[in-house]
């Protein structure tokens, strides 16, 4: 028989002691959300996770790692996206402590414990079965969690069947490095590549053969509902679950559909224009005689910790950020240019000139074997980098070169100049209508917009004026 509902005037929680001897397990209920807004922002949440560079889908977990360690500044700490669908997913546990914080779904969720100790399993599976717990939590809501490391856990749907995802969370590691790590997992820690499926344990084989023979009876499970507003298993809270149920899978169905999209903006590092190419640059070889047009753009990367890093491996990080993410604004215009010159038999590109030769089939002359450009160079012990991009068109030459330099151990600089020489009385007309848009806004919100992008990949280039957080 369930016992009468508590009320209580801060936030709904439950507390599961170990039955080990560890960290007990807390679930606090924090606050309830608008009808249906679980089920959209699982959808929304899960298309931003799924296009994240460090997004993977394994164990019924998809997750992504937003932030990794930083263990020569002292930081064990990393930081992760991971959501539960309808499904759930298996019985499993980590090494180290955990704290999430998610929303469940519009159908709620049920979240399983057990804290049996590895002797105690090894000496009786059952006793894993003997140590479950369960916490009931509604729909809509927002909740945090956290427990120590050999507690394991299974987040699922509150009842068989339900079409509504269990919830999306946000979960922070406090030392990624805790527990008793496998040494194989350690290194991987250490070297930065873990992520939330390499530091998962799933159950032991007898456990998993128990608890599919024999599953247990949930009604004879301790079992803790929290809840808001209505009392579990009153009138009004299964009226209320019922609508949540409904506008959650019109809400989420609507939020699939729409294309989910986000902003950045007012980052504060500003893109310095040169009235010629750096001494050093391979741009200077290039179309020397008869240019008529001539522009560098350099983003000087302020931070620490930049000794010993490859001036190749920091370029490349800066063309996959042309490639990967392109300012929206130079799309839009792209995408108009090639609708006009389309008629004319032109090259088209969804690239801004300066690097759209990044997208030519050529493979005779490749930087890091992936690449194509037109020429490249690498000195000074890898602190200095640079690459010639270009195409030849029937109106216009153009020449580009993106170049790295490791100025010392608190300052990059990256540039990006090119040279155009017009081949006819139409190419000169084009320049003209373009050299200002190009001058004020593409060119400079391409190298910005790759920069950022390369800092984000290799979590490295990290300013300490702004550009980067």
């Amino acid at each position: 028989m369930a016992s009468a509902a508590e009320p209580i005037a801060t936030f709904p929680h439950a507390r599961i002691r170990s039955r080990a001897g560890g960290l007990p397990v807390e679930v606090f209920l924090i606050a309830q959300l608008g009808h249906g807004a679980g089920d959209r922002l699982f959808a929304e949440a899960m298309a931003r996770q799924r296009a994240h560079p460090q997004f993977i889908d394994e164990l019924d977990e998809p997750s992504a790692k937003l932030a990794g360690t930083d263990f020569d500044k002292g930081d064990a700490t990393a930081l992760y996206t991971f959501a539960v669908g309808p499904r759930g997913h298996p019985f499993h546990r980590h090494a180290g402590h955990r704290v999430f914080t998610a929303v469940t779904g519009s159908g709620g969720a049920l979240l399983r414990f057990s804290t049996a100790s590895d002797a105690q399993i090894a000496a009786d599976p059952r006793s894993f079965l003997d140590a479950l717990h369960h916490v009931r939590l509604p729909a809509d809501s927002l909740f945090t969690v956290r427990f120590g490391d050999g507690a394991w856990h299974q987040f699922a749907a509150p009842r068989a069947g339900s079409r509504h995802p269990v919830f999306f969370a946000l979960s922070c590691h406090t030392d990624e490095l805790g527990g008793p790590l496998p040494a194989s997992e350690r290194a991987r820690v250490l070297r930065g590549e873990a992520n939330l499926a390499s530091l998962t344990e799933l159950l032991p084989e007898p456990v998993r053969m128990l608890l599919e023979n024999q599953p247990p009876d949930a009604t004879a499970i301790p079992t803790v509902t929290l809840a808001f507003d209505a009392a579990p298993g009153s009138t009004r809270q299964r009226l209320c679950a019922g609508v949540r149920g409904l506008l959650g899978r019109l809400r989420g169905a609507i939020s699939g559909w729409r294309r989910s999209s986000g902003f950045i903006a007012g980052r504060g590092a500003r893109v310095a224009a040169l009235a010629e190419p750096p001494p050093r640059s391979l741009l200077r070889g290039e179309l020397t005689r008869d240019f008529h047009h001539q522009d560098t753009f350099v983003l000087s990367v302020r931070g620490q910790g930049f000794h010993g890093l490859r001036a190749s491996q920091v370029l490349a990080d800066v063309l996959d950020g042309f490639l990967q993410h392109r300012p929206a604004g130079v799309s839009a215009l792209m995408e108009l240019r090639n609708l006009l010159v389309r008629p004319l038999r032109l090259r088209t590109s969804p690239l801004g000139c300066p690097v759209s030769s990044l997208l030519s089939p050529q493979r005779d002359h490749l930087f890091l074997n992936r690449f194509p450009v037109l020429a490249q160079q690498i000195g000074d012990g890898d602190r200095h980098a640079q690459v010639v991009l270009g195409a030849d068109d029937r109106h216009l030459v153009f020449r580009s070169c993106v170049g790295v330099e490791i100025v010392s151990g608190d300052r990059i600089d990256i540039s990006l100049g090119t040279r155009v020489r017009c081949s006819n009385v139409f190419g000169h007309a084009y320049l003209a209508l373009i050299d200002r848009v190009h001058r004020t806004y593409v060119a400079p919100a391409m190298l910005r917009a790759a920069v950022e992008k390369a800092a984000e990949r290799s979590n490295t280039l990290i300013a300490s004026d702004g550009l980067f957080a």
